[in-house]
């Protein structure tokens, strides 16, 4: 018998099913080792030596442990692949006695491929991460040892403080300063609703300048003044300027985006998020396949996608939507900041043959929304870009000595490209399209100005 040890009791069950009966998977459900709770547990002398005790609750976990370790040929530590999952297997490989050459494994993504790839190919606890790790917690358990009593005192009892949130609460306090010394300046938008000859619908043009000159309209007399000269006004056409531009498909999601594109498009908050993106990294029941993971690791800050996943993309892309929508190489993105780890993939489905529509009866409607979200930007960063007619119109409203300028810009499809993943390319083109079409020294006439 083959032992595996994950974290998650649902990550268990689904690996499970991919390994068969000659393994057996058992959970650890998170940390069996911690920092004590009653002092400091640190010793500062010692460079910043820690000591752990065993984690409340996990004494039945670890009986259950030790006695699947004892009845095994083969044992392999298969927690997260980040710093936190390296640092609870090093912990594993302490408390189960397993020795320094306890076998790591790990995967990116939950499915039968990546799980027994990973089983072929062991390796050995990576200390580099668990210092990582233990670095972190050493400083969390400083710096809210350090806080907490403070703001327990001088604030609120029952607030704690820690190595994130009192960074961040600073940042906050810095920005609502610069927000209430902020002094507000009034300015106005003026609009012009001009008609060409023969039409019916106008188009709204907005002021940009005056005489050849930059306008800013500072307060509403001068607006109300404005406004009651351009009522009588003859409006032409100056300029027209045709082109073409495009638009290129955001990167795959990472943690950080999935949260706000998430929170901001399903309206849910961004701990909902990531309960949800878990449910579906680790598994979700469906019927007819029992827990079936959808997605890859949900905690990472790259936006890399393997070569595996890029060409059965733009399989399914030619398949579904032509050759056209294919790039001739590969889409590659690039991850802001310095501190990129890069360590894993970015965020997308384990296969692009699961469609968010085959499963959108089978799992709870938010599940089913998340993961659609992720389908959708995944496969439109593997696609070519968007291509549109643009069109910029400039209009001089000539009154007395005066000529005031008029700006109007629009665009039309003129390729979809990536764009065709997502259901509100319709409403666009629709908008788009009742832009008319204009002429140098054209007349216009005025309809309304706001």
């Amino acid at each position: 018998m083959k032992l595996v040890i994950v974290e998650s009791p649902t990550k268990a069950k689904t690996i499970q099913k991919y390994l068969g009966k000659d393994f057996r998977v058992l959970a650890s459900s998170g940390h069996v080792r911690d920092l004590p709770e009653k002092n400091l547990g640190i010793d500062i002398e010692d460079n910043f030596k820690p000591t752990y005790v065993m984690v409340k609750d996990k004494t039945d976990i670890i009986k259950k442990l030790r006695a699947a370790v004892k009845e095994s040929d083969d044992i392999y530590l298969a927690t997260d692949p980040d710093r936190e999952g390296e640092a609870i297997s090093w912990h594993l490989m302490t408390v189960l006695e397993l020795g320094e050459d306890a076998q790591r494994i790990e995967f990116n993504e939950i499915s039968s491929r990546a799980v027994n790839a990973a089983i072929q190919s062991p390796r050995t606890i990576n200390m580099n991460l668990v210092n990582a790790q233990q670095a972190r917690r050493v400083l969390d358990r400083l710096v809210g040892y350090k806080i907490s009593p403070i703001l327990n005192q001088k604030i609120k009892t029952g607030l704690s403080g820690g190595r994130v949130q009192s960074a961040a609460l600073k940042m906050v306090v810095d920005r609502e300063r610069e927000i209430l010394a902020f002094v507000p300046e009034e300015y106005w938008h003026i609009y012009a609703f001009l008609l060409k000859d023969g039409s019916t619908a106008a188009t709204k043009a907005t002021l940009t300048d005056w005489n050849g000159k930059k306008i800013t309209v500072k307060n509403g007399e001068e607006a109300a003044n404005i406004a009651e000269k351009l009522q009588r006004a003859a409006y032409s056409v100056d300029s027209v300027k045709r082109g073409v531009s495009k638009s290129h498909p955001y990167a795959p999601f990472t943690t950080s985006t999935l949260q706000q594109d998430g929170s901001a498009r399903l309206m849910i908050s961004a701990p909902e998020v990531m309960k949800l993106a878990q449910q579906l990294y680790e598994g979700v029941e469906i019927e007819g396949e029992g827990l079936t993971a959808l997605v890859t690791y949900i905690r990472t800050d790259s936006v890399r996608v393997s070569e595996d996943a890029q060409k059965d993309a733009a399989a399914y892309i030619r398949d579904t939507y032509g050759d056209e929508y294919v790039p001739s190489k590969f889409n590659v993105y690039t991850a802001k900041g310095s501190n990129v780890q890069d360590a894993h993939e970015a965020i997308r489905p384990i296969s692009v043959s699961r469609t968010p529509e085959s499963i959108k009866n089978k799992v709870s409607k938010n599940q089913y929304r998340l993961y659609k979200l992720i389908y959708e930007r995944f496969l439109a960063s593997q696609m070519t870009e968007a291509v549109y007619n643009t069109l910029t119109v400039h209009i001089t409203g000539a009154v007395d000595e005066d000529n005031y300028g008029f700006k109007l810009t629009g665009k039309t499809v003129k390729f979809k490209g990536y764009t065709a993943v997502y259901e509100s390319l319709k409403d666009e083109e629709e908008e788009d399209g009742r832009l008319p079409d204009f002429n140098e020294n054209e007349k216009l006439s005025l309809k309304e100005i706001r």
